[in-house]
């Protein structure tokens, strides 16, 4: 009922916000384009990579899959759940192993952006605890989730709702917890950064409308893709006002009325996801539509809208610069080499981190091939280390160095809210660089193989390989992290400048406007050129601290005036081939595999935990499925009840007992939850109009959306890479009140979720 009535207020709202929003955008497109154009014209490249870079990383492969335990809020029980996490890194549940390997439809497809992976109960109950002020759970009260087991799994929204999990072991836990956070931090990555025109536009538009709002400084919600970030962007001003008129309304025992706001605050953001993102699409074709003619004038009259930038440049230089020289030299100069050592030290433990996990994986290939066998030996070894910076737990030790990163006192004085945008870019460098160096190798070796005679001289090459590869991946880690560096200290102190000079310069940009042609505005503007010259303000400082710490060898890091020069001019030729199949080339498996096999025996980054453990309880329901007496898997009844044991205390007596615990209540039937149709949406890494903002590249399709398989050659209701989110039933245009799921006849189903 709450919802009917803010049903109106919310939609006007929200247009208001986007109203303004689409305002900065259609501004910041125009810059942007001019930008790029520029840049294609005179070009200004940095250093020359010496690594190659992979195109299509993980094409057809899976990066985990395992079962756990699902916690379903309709009917309150816990579930066994087989998970799939697939290239584009979204979490796909399914009934169990067999529902996935028999193509049925997944339960539920999360989209992980914006979430924070929980391993604690209480720690959990602490963040939903403040989520509704005024609502405190006296001491003896139920709580509002209780875990069967000790090691739980939460995946926790500000405004989205939650998933709960739990696994059986300790191991298991730190498994999926690494397997969670590498999909939360590839989906949090979701702007395109190949995008030149539209992705600076975009976040351009976004720092503008909240330094607007006089909110400066980083932001931890700039998660996912556009819409998703703009549905973050909405909620951020809606949700106290939204709190404050919800909350004394709602009713019953202290968990009950938090389990129902985060129903509605999920509710909500559903509501204005799909009116955001109809808004932003909208506003978007206009700025393509425009795009051809925009371009036309910039490419004509190029040199005339420098020089008018460079006159406006120059003014507001004489009128700002004396000011932040001051605010630079008192505030932020004495600061810069404690932020840069905050920086550096965890970075470069990380980055170390990888060169060593690179060569113990390369050096411990190498011993085994002389102690097993040439060739046949190698591509078993070169399929895995192929995909070893997609391996969430053996790149755990490289991503956690910078849990170390702390600014502590600096983090108030330059209000950085956390240091999450920080160290999840690095982890990014950390496994771009982990891939580029295994790309390398693999490409080098790879021309290396017709050359070699015998295992001796194979050990030679590849460990001369190694060196060559060891020597590129020190060069442009080197200059990944200064230019990290740079940008961290850029990100840092330009918003802390921005909002001490804003009292006494802002009001006074206005004058400016007049010095710009009108033909030009749309290329030029005022708040921009102003930003660049407080930029340029510190930048030399930045520049000098970050050259300084190039000379410090306990960074690992080559100075400015260190070129290294391609020894292999014809190796980025090698990288424009055709990507290596280690398995199909040299295995001399030519049969093609039946689409069921193919499916079962999908490549897997990650090796199943139960293959190094041995069959743990998830799977008793299926297993007995399976048994010889019963050599097609029969589906229950539908009137049938459940034969599992579903409940909290029911789980833990099984438990107790030594038994296994049997899965869900077998395979469901197909009937039981309903077919994923096809979206029209061509473009990749955005959410379709039905899906929710929980991720980024992990896809669900929208109603009327293809479906393809995980494995080649097979199509499964799954998500694709051309949708993101999850799957949820289309809101009519009329603002309604939701309906709830539809269930089976244990109040399951498919989690309508975007």
């Amino acid at each position: 009922p709450c919802l009917i009535w803010l049903c109106s207020p919310l939609a006007e709202k929200t247009g208001k916000v986007l109203g303004e929003f689409c305002r900065c955008y259609k501004e910041q497109y125009g810059v942007a384009l001019f930008n790029s154009v520029r840049y294609e014209i005179e070009g200004n490249g940095g250093p020359q990579a010496q690594l190659l870079h992979r195109k299509v990383p993980l094409e057809d492969h899976v990066i985990y899959s395992g079962n756990l335990f699902q916690y379903i809020e309709e009917n309150k029980k816990w579930r066994n759940r087989f998970c799939v996490v697939p290239h584009n890194y979204g979490l796909i549940l399914y009934e169990n192993k067999l529902a996935y390997e028999r193509e049925l439809p997944p339960r539920v497809l999360i989209n992980s952006a914006g979430y924070k992976i929980i391993t604690s109960v209480d720690q959990y109950l602490e963040l939903v605890n403040n989520s509704l002020p005024g609502v405190t759970p006296k001491s003896g009260h139920s709580p509002i989730l209780k875990c069967p087991t000790d090691f739980p799994l939460i995946l926790w929204h500000p405004y989205a709702r939650h998933y709960y999990f739990c696994v059986m072991t300790g191991k298991e836990q730190e498994k999926w917890r690494a397997v969670f956070q590498d999909c939360v931090r590839h989906c949090n990555n979701g702007i395109s950064e190949d995008s030149k025109v539209e992705a600076p536009a975009f976040t351009d538009a976004v720092r503008m409308y909240r330094q607007s709002k006089e909110q400066y400084g980083t932001w931890d919600m700039l998660c996912g893709n556009e819409t998703q970030v703009l549905s973050n962007l909405v909620m951020e001003e809606l949700l106290p006002e939204l709190r404050n008129a919800i909350g004394p309304r709602l009713k019953g025992k202290t968990q009950e009325r938090q389990r129902t706001w985060i129903q509605i605050s999920d509710a909500i953001y559903r509501i204005v996801y799909e009116q955001t993102k109809a808004q932003f699409d909208a506003a978007m074709a206009k700025c393509e539509q425009e795009r051809p003619q925009m371009e036309s004038t910039i490419r004509t009259d190029m040199d005339q809208i420098i020089t008018s930038k460079e006159h406006l440049a120059s003014k507001i230089r004489a009128f700002v610069l004396p000011k932040a020289e001051i605010c630079v030299r008192n505030h932020v100069q004495p600061y810069i080499t404690s932020i840069l050592e905050a920086l550096m030290t965890p970075t470069s433990q990380g980055f170390a981190e990888v060169r060593e996990v690179f060569f113990k994986e390369v050096t411990d290939m190498n011993m085994n091939i002389v102690n097993e066998g040439g060739t046949e030996k190698l591509v078993e070894y070169m399929e895995k280390l192929s995909h070893l910076a997609f391996h969430p737990v053996k790149m755990q030790s490289c991503y956690e160095k910078m849990d170390h990163l702390k600014l502590e006192g600096l983090q108030q004085r330059f209000d950085v809210s956390s240091t999450s945008v920080f160290k999840q870019r690095a982890q990014i460098h950390m496994r771009q660089q982990m891939d580029d160096a295994v790309y390398t190798f693999e490409t080098l070796l790879h021309q290396e193989l017709g050359k070699v005679q015998g295992k001796d001289d194979l050990c030679k090459s590849i460990q001369r390989i190694l060196e060559r590869v060891l020597k590129k991946y020190d060069y442009d880690s080197s200059t990944v992290r200064k230019k990290f560096f740079r940008e961290a200290l850029l990100q840092i102190t330009i918003p802390f400048l921005l909002k001490k000079l804003a009292p006494t310069c802002k009001a006074e940009l206005a004058k400016f406007q007049e010095l710009i042609f009108e033909d030009f505005a749309s290329f030029i503007l005022v708040e921009n050129t102003y930003e660049e010259v407080v930029l340029q303000s510190v930048m030399k400082d930045i520049m000098q601290a970050v050259k300084e710490a190039a000379v410090q060898r306990k960074h690992n890091l080559y100075r400015d005036s260190i070129v290294l020069h391609n020894s292999d001019p014809n190796l980025h030729l090698l990288g424009e081939g055709v990507p290596i199949d280690w398995g199909e080339e040299y295995s001399g498996q030519a049969e093609v595999e039946p689409n069921t096999d193919k499916r079962r025996r999908a490549k897997q980054v990650v090796s199943v935990i139960q293959d190094d453990e041995g069959v743990l309880p998830y799977e008793a329901g299926v297993e007995a499925l399976l048994q010889p007496s019963s050599p097609e898997p029969q589906e229950p009844d539908p009137g049938a009840p459940p034969s599992s044991p579903d409940g909290v205390e029911e789980i833990r007596e099984e438990l107790a007992k030594g038994t296994d615990v049997p899965s869900g209540a077998g395979v469901q039937p197909a009937t039981s939850a309903s077919p994923m149709p096809p979206s029209p949406r061509p473009r990749a890494n955005v959410p379709s109009e039905a899906t929710m903002p929980h991720a980024t590249p992990a896809s669900s399709p929208a109603p009327g959306a293809e479906t393809t398989s995980l494995s080649t050659g097979t199509a499964c209701h799954q998500p694709s890479d051309k949708e993101t989110g999850e799957e949820v039933t289309p809101m009519s245009a009329k603002c309604s009140r939701p309906r709830p799921t539809a269930t089976t006849e244990s109040g399951e189903g498919v989690q309508t979720e975007f």
